[in-house]
């Protein structure tokens, strides 16, 4: 529950509370009889039910006993137990039977005791008892509804829960499925192409003739082909992080990327789904450096908020405003990566020169 939604429910229970007190005030004032301890009885008994849901038994024996002895002292009409029956109610609501029970006892008591043998004071508290036990009974089924809403609250978490769990493991099912053809078609096929190119290329240096651009062409591009589709089943096979940004720097600095890494604010642990998007964030930013900045410097930063992830790299190299470049596909899944989680993402060449990838991610602590 937020502050915004305690505030509320006190002023609630703070208004409820009056509105009680003083409908049992405005009819005790057309009793000449009522004397100022009893008005004080009745404001105490009345207003202690704004504090019903911290201390709902200490509210029962406060406003029984107020108004338990302003009708010893006063004698008034059944307007008085209006507090009682609400200090009842509440307590039965909250799982305190037995004391309500007996509140309702000891403030049914009181009114007999006022007029034991007049037989309207004996009707009137037979008419109380049944006031009473509405009360308890109607305190027993707020809480028994209470409950069935709680529980149907988490039935339908659970299968919300189960959903997802099946939609991941259809997700992955299809991923496998997917590797799998891709491995038996291209691999081959690419693989072919790769080898004939290599027996082409050797036999030509054997024969001392001049090997024709295109055929080396032919070799260098199936090796690339060959590189990104094994790279391609990998991520197919696994979704899950493989490392953690640190260790991507450190690869890419062993590449020959000159990169910075920069943690800011308060580190600490990710949910699943942060800690993989931030990873894939940081791969694919360090990738698209290495294959289209040049020889440039790159800065990973790392930002942690109170409530959001700032994944910052930025590079310094030859991408400019005035030419700004197509949104691959790795860039497409990078934004969709973000979008999934609440987050925004801006990729775009910066105004000093180079590229800057710039994701906000929602924190959801685990």
């Amino acid at each position: 529950m937020d502050a915004d939604q305690a505030t509320l429910k006190r002023l609630v229970d703070v208004a409820l509370a009056v509105v009680i007190g003083a409908i049992v005030v405005s009819v005790a004032a057309f009793d000449k009889d009522t004397a100022p301890v009893d008005y004080a009885l009745i404001v105490t008994g009345s207003l202690a039910l704004a504090a019903y849901r911290k201390a709902p038994r200490a509210v029962l024996a406060v406003t029984t006993a107020a108004l338990a002895g302003y009708v010893l002292h006063a004698e008034p009409g059944l307007v008085a137990a209006l507090p009682v029956m609400a200090a009842v109610h509440t307590a039965a609501q909250v799982g305190h039977r037995s004391a309500a029970a007996a509140a309702g006892g000891v403030f049914l008591g009181a009114w007999l005791a006022t007029g034991a043998t007049s037989q309207d004071t004996v009707e009137q508290t037979a008419l109380l008892a049944g006031w009473f036990l509405c009360a308890v009974v109607t305190g027993l089924a707020g809480r028994n509804w209470q409950a069935y809403l709680r529980q149907t609250e988490q039935r339908a978490l659970e299968a919300e829960r189960t959903r997802e769990e099946a939609a991941l493991r259809r997700a992955g099912e299809e991923r496998l499925r997917i590797a799998r053809e891709l491995h038996d078609s291209l691999t081959h096929s690419i693989s072919i192409v790769k080898l004939q190119a290599g027996v082409a290329v050797h036999l030509a240096r054997k024969r001392g003739e001049e090997i024709p651009p295109a055929l080396l062409a032919i070799q260098e591009a199936s090796g690339e082909a060959m590189r990104e589709l094994r790279a391609t089943l990998e991520v197919l096979r696994t979704d899950e992080p493989t490392g953690t940004p640190a260790l991507l720097v450190e690869r890419a600095r062993a590449a020959g990327l000159a990169v910075d890494l920069t943690v800011t604010g308060h580190e600490r642990p990710l949910t699943a789904t942060v800690d993989r998007a931030t990873y894939r964030i940081v791969q694919e930013a360090l990738t698209n450096a290495a294959r289209h900045a040049g020889p440039a410097k790159v800065a990973v930063q790392l930002e942690y908020e109170e409530s959001e992830l700032t994944i910052r790299v930025d590079d310094d190299g030859t991408a400019e405003p005035s030419r700004p470049c197509a949104e691959g596909i790795g860039l497409t899944g990078m934004r969709e990566r973000v979008t999934a989680l609440g987050g925004t993402l801006h990729a775009a060449p910066r105004a000093e020169g180079g590229f800057s990838v710039r994701a906000r991610v929602p924190l959801d602590l685990p």
